[in-house]
């Protein structure tokens, strides 16, 4: 086999790969012999059909075999010695498309490698780690947020206002005719919820206690019950009671609704859950930093064609995000501009930087870890969490896509490990500020 190297420009690779045809003939009776013992053919023996019969019959499968085995093995074999690693998968093209059996084949391959790169001193690096602590001030809003949110009401004399609950008995009627699931007795309903269909609760403010209502409104075209569809429907409703919202006391009672003990257990809750988000927007910050600098202090060739993928995907991305209307991918070719090409080159040498860092210095994600981040993301789908396990499992890509984020934050805690990190204590409302600076970049 002679491999001949036609392009070596920057990262860019290409080779012409030669294999003789006696090389395929070779392998191609290599396999025969292997696989004759086993072979049965009408009239003859097992294991004692002749080599020619076996060559006619089976020939020109195997020959296709030890073609695909021959490149692969060439290309093993290239990257073994050269050292070259492809950005992406090398491009293998059969040059001779007049190739005819006993014909040398040749096939050229290319590629870019992925580049080299630099030892990284990172004691240079300084970053500033914000921290919050809760303050008084946010676990009162939290709880207050949280009496807000128990929705008690307390009743009331006079009319009703928008946001008030009404008790309310109803027989709802289409063309003179009560309709299944049109009634109810003892209904709380709250004015402004949009829980009904549009039109029924606006008709009901300014009702007082023991007002009798009728209410005209006309069902959706697009209801879910096909016979009310679209139809005029009249609503015989009886206002029982008129409440106004009321916040909840804040004492254990409201404590229990939300699964704690008592109302300082909640507390100490909201105190975890307001340090965690903190610790969460702040380690953004800190990150984000700290690629900054990253960004600043190395610099290495990029592969072409992978910055081209990368800022490709980023215009689309950014193109869906503009038009969440588009569901689809039934749209004009989106051309990325020099604005997603340099925020391209960026991901793509930050993300080379890592992956060699980790590489090097043999950071991995542990199977506990990647167990815990699927049932982190399995909670987002209750009650279908087993589903979604066995999806993960049967899928390589979403186990990438979790495996990904989390190797990177192993490899920023190394990082951090050999830089300066100072902290710095600063107040809820100045973290919001510098999360919304990043959002702004």
């Amino acid at each position: 086999m002679q491999v001949t190297e036609t392009l070596n420009e920057g990262l860019k690779r290409a080779y012409s790969i030669t294999v003789p045809a006696a090389d395929l003939d070779t392998k191609v009776n290599e396999k025969l012999v292997e696989a004759q013992p086993e072979i049965e053919m009408k009239g003859f023996r097992k294991g004692k059909v002749p080599m020619a019969l076996l060559k006619k019959q089976f020939g020109q499968r195997l020959l296709g075999e030890a073609m695909q085995e021959t490149i692969d093995g060439a290309m093993s074999k290239h990257f073994e010695e050269s050292g070259d690693r492809p950005a992406m998968q090398p491009e293998v093209k059969m040059t001779n498309e007049d190739w005819k059996e006993g014909d040398d084949v040749e096939v050229s391959l290319s590629y870019e490698a992925l580049p080299t790169i630099p030892e990284v001193d990172f004691s240079p690096v300084s970053i500033e780690k914000l921290v919050v602590k809760p303050a008084d001030a946010d676990i009162q809003d939290a709880l207050d947020n949280l009496a807000k949110s128990a929705q008690n009401f307390d009743a009331k004399d006079g009319k009703s206002e928008d946001g008030d609950q009404v008790v309310i008995d109803f027989l709802g009627k289409v063309d003179g005719e009560a309709f299944e699931g049109g009634a109810a007795e003892d209904y709380p309903l709250v004015l402004g919820s949009n829980s009904f269909i549009p039109g029924f609760e606006e008709q009901l403010v300014g009702a007082a206690a023991g007002d009798a209502v009728e209410v005209n409104v006309k069902f959706p075209d697009e209801y879910g019950a096909e016979h009310l569809a679209g139809k005029d429907a009249v609503f015989e409703c009886t206002v029982k009671e008129v409440k106004a919202p009321a916040t909840a006391e804040l004492n254990d009672e409201l404590a229990q609704q939300f699964g704690a003990e008592s109302l300082d257990a909640l507390k100490e809750q909201i105190v975890d859950r307001l340090g965690q988000e903190y610790a969460g927007a702040a380690r953004a910050v800190l990150k984000r930093g700290l690629l900054d600098q990253l960004d600043d202090l190395v610099s290495f060739e990029l592969p072409p064609m992978l910055v081209s993928a990368e800022a490709g995907q980023i215009a689309h991305q950014l193109w869906h995000e503009e038009n969440p209307e588009v569901q689809g991918h039934d749209h004009p070719e989106i051309e990325p501009t020099e604005e997603h090409t340099k925020l391209a080159e960026r991901r793509v040498r930050l993300g080379l930087l890592l992956a060699e860092l980790g590489q090097k210095n043999e950071i991995e994600v542990s199977d506990s870890e990647m167990t815990q981040a699927i049932m982190n993301q399995a909670r987002q789908y209750p009650g279908q969490e087993r589903e979604f396990f066995e999806f993960i499992q049967k899928n390589a890509q979403a186990q990438q896509q979790l495996r990904a984020p989390l190797f990177e934050d192993k490899v920023v805690d190394y990082i951090l490990e050999l830089a300066t990190v100072t902290e710095k204590e600063v107040t809820k409302d100045e973290l919001q500020a510098a999360v919304e600076a990043l959002e702004d970049e």
